[in-house]
């Protein structure tokens, strides 16, 4: 990688294509990836429902042992704003990470978000429709591919 793209590691909504492109153009899937000792957790910030979702959407937190799977996304240093726009960074909602996930050649170094004050909540109907079940079928479809090419 250059200077001018970063990889950013999905595990929610964005791992939907048409949802990340539509404000990130620039976002092509790198590979499919494993974050190791977190797991993904359903929840609100300050337990507050957004108006889009109404209910628990996705974060990550540190669990010793778990692992969450998701796509790498290989995106132009111009689509960064929007990104972190689009994940609430400067109302709070989440925060920007680094973190070191393994594909099945290398680890890379990711950016990926954490929610703030995440209070946990069920998911929101809306929230599932966004993430299953076309978005579960093509992560399973990306990790064969990964597999098989290795």
């Amino acid at each position: 990688l250059n200077g001018s793209t970063f990889l950013y590691f999905a595990y929610g909504s964005n791992l939907l294509k048409e949802r990340l492109q539509l404000k990130n153009p620039s976002a092509t899937v790198y590979c499919v990836a494993k974050l190791k000792d977190y797991k993904l957790v359903f929840g609100n910030h300050k337990g507050l429902a957004s108006q889009r979702w109404r209910g628990g959407v996705t974060t990550i937190e540190h669990s010793p042992g778990d692992e969450v799977w998701g796509v790498v996304w290989r995106m132009n240093m111009s689509d960064l704003e929007s990104l972190d726009r689009q994940e609430n960074v400067k109302m709070g909602t989440y925060s920007p990470v680094e973190v070191n996930v393994s594909a099945s050649r290398q680890d890379l170094s990711c950016r990926t978000y954490i929610m703030n004050s995440c209070v946990y909540a069920p998911p929101s109907p809306q929230y599932l429709q966004v993430r299953s079940p076309k978005c579960t079928v093509r992560i399973m479809q990306l990790v064969i591919n990964d597999m098989c090419n290795s």
